[in-house]
């Protein structure tokens, strides 16, 4: 029998997850990510409650990862349930949702269960170093740290017996030092799907053997801004005005925009299909001045296509992100209906975010108390670094700085590893 890793590093992100356990095949234990999917170090966070079948040891039928979305897809009776980590710190944590067939879950109990998902995939360990954002919760502390302790209990309630934390951003620059050559001041942005967090950290190849790195964290400051807003805000300006939002009737009102807005966000699209709304949402035909409007926007109440409206939003901003237009095809919901999106509708619907996001990340060199030329490196990673126009917009503040980009969806769980060899690792003791 095969025995558990003694620990692992959980990267439970808002959009994509991974994990890293020690190499049983070398003496010094160096971290790996394993394979979560076949052929995949990196997971969805995703989970998708079938409305059919019966409970087993680990709880209701469920999908994990790209099999709970190509269970939504491909029209399943259940639930979809994505973007969890956004749900921490919310008073929606201790609720009971819907997830069909008449069941209903905590939303705590679908995050331990997703956690307790990796655990297995791991090797069932007992000790984690998981990642968190730098703010879960902006300018609220005590929300903050309810979010924290709140993923601490899901993940003791799923068998991890220590469990400790690093900040994602710092995780990224232990992972961007493994290939510094000399002591540099790196500005780490880590922008993925809930947050954009940034660190000012001192690196290099004599102080990556260290356990206490506190005097190297120079600042840290994040914003909840990221790539699902991005997604939101693509949604609402490049598809959903085509359903009706921010459109006048002819009585001259606006049609009520709350239905928009909810339907261009993940953890609450579940709430646009209550009998009760979607009934009062038929009788609103007389509101829009063109009816195919209203007739699109029922089609995708009636037959809950909200999450599939979403993904598709989501996958026009990617491919408007290398600066080019594009079009999004939604004959889903009308025959031959072809939106199409371009560059500048994209840039103009995400301005006045990216511009947060580049002054946050000036914020961060401000704690520090150093100036934007005193910054050796930036260092990118995380989902939405793909995004081309944030890159290059931020880049341009620090123009005397290398730019370096990791890997955008593993270089916090590899840092998280390192981090955690160096707590729970054979020569720990040695590195304090």
């Amino acid at each position: 029998m095969i025995a558990p890793p003694p620990f692992c590093a959980i990267d439970f992100g808002t959009s994509n997850s991974a994990v890293a356990v020690p190499n049983a095949s070398t003496a010094a234990g160096e971290m790996h990510l394993i394979e979560l999917e076949p052929a995949q170090r990196t997971m969805p966070t995703a989970v998708f409650y079938f409305t059919e079948g019966a409970h087993d040891a680990d709880g209701p039928p469920r999908a994990f990862g790209r099999a709970a979305v190509a269970a939504y897809v491909e029209g399943h009776d259940g639930r979809l349930m994505r973007s969890m980590k956004s749900i921490l710190g919310s008073p929606l944590i201790d609720q009971t949702t819907d997830v069909g067939g008449g069941r209903g879950a905590k939303y705590s109990d679908i995050v331990a269960g997703y956690l307790k998902r990796l655990r297995r995939l791991a090797g069932e360990p007992e000790r984690a170093v998981l990642g968190r954002p730098v703010f879960f919760v902006d300018s609220e502390p005590e929300r903050d740290a309810a979010a924290q302790a709140q993923l601490e209990a899901c993940a003791r309630a799923v068998g991890f017996r220590e469990v400790h934390f690093q900040y994602e951003p710092i995780a990224a620059a232990f992972d961007f030092e493994q290939q510094a050559t000399r002591e540099q001041v790196v500005l780490v942005a880590d922008i993925g799907g809930g947050t954009s967090d940034f660190s000012i950290v001192r690196v290099g190849p004599e102080r990556m053997q260290r356990l206490a790195r506190r005097d190297d964290i120079l600042a840290s400051h994040g914003i909840h801004i990221a790539g699902t807003d991005f997604d939101r805000h693509i949604e609402l300006a490049g598809l959903l005005q085509e359903f009706g939002y921010r459109t006048t009737g002819p009585s001259g009102r606006e049609v009520p925009s709350g239905i928009y807005f909810d339907l261009a966000t993940w953890h609450l699209i579940n709430t646009c299909y209550s009998p009760l709304r979607v009934a009062e949402w038929r009788g609103m035909k007389s509101w829009f001045s063109d009816v195919r409007q209203h007739a699109r926007l029922m089609t995708v109440l009636e037959e809950r296509l909200g999450h599939e409206l979403a993904a598709r939003a989501e996958g026009a901003k990617i491919a408007v992100s290398g600066g080019e237009d594009t079009t999004v095809d939604l004959g889903h919901i009308e025959t031959g209906l072809v939106l199409p999106l371009s560059e500048k509708t994209a840039v103009d619907a995400l301005r006045a975010d990216l511009d947060r996001i580049i002054s946050t990340a000036h914020e961060t060199v401000a704690l520090a108390g150093l100036k934007a030329g005193q910054i050796d490196a930036l260092y990118f990673t995380g989902g939405s670094t793909g995004l081309r126009l944030l890159v290059d917009g931020m880049a341009a503040g620090f123009p005397a700085a290398a730019r370096v980009s990791g890997d955008r969806f593993a270089s916090v769980a590899t840092g998280l590893g390192l981090h955690a060899r160096r707590l729970f690792g054979p020569a720990a003791a040695s590195m304090a």
